[in-house]
């Protein structure tokens, strides 16, 4: 169980920090202008998923599709959170039914043995 909380924890932090990488260009202007900086930040978040990865891996078991299932799931969260949050696109019908598909995917992946 520690390792599925670990996992789930280190990937939100790096979805999280991969939407900024990637998105804070449209909210702040500090973003576009130091774009390098973003770039270096490739480095951590690499080694976040590194680390959520292996936590998942031992979650369950060895084996690699869930907590790929779970890395995709909380991209979908997260994005729909921050793109909301930062750029208030609401969540319309379709990405209301991807939120609850993507969480269909993280409750089969931790439940269903």
């Amino acid at each position: 169980m520690k390792n599925l909380i670990l996992c789930m924890v280190i990937f939100v932090i790096a979805q999280a920090m991969v939407w900024l990488q990637l998105n804070g260009q449209f909210v702040w202007e500090s973003f576009r202008r130091y774009e390098w900086v973003l770039i270096l930040f490739g480095l951590p978040i690499s080694w976040l998923f590194l680390e959520a990865t292996r936590h998942g891996v031992a979650a369950f078991d060895g084996l690699l599709w869930p907590q790929r299932f779970l890395a995709f799931a909380c991209g979908i969260i997260i994005f729909s959170l921050f793109t909301w949050v930062f750029k208030g696109e609401g969540v319309n019908t379709k990405t209301l039914i991807s939120l609850g598909l993507a969480s269909c995917l993280v409750l089969i992946q931790i439940f269903w043995k």
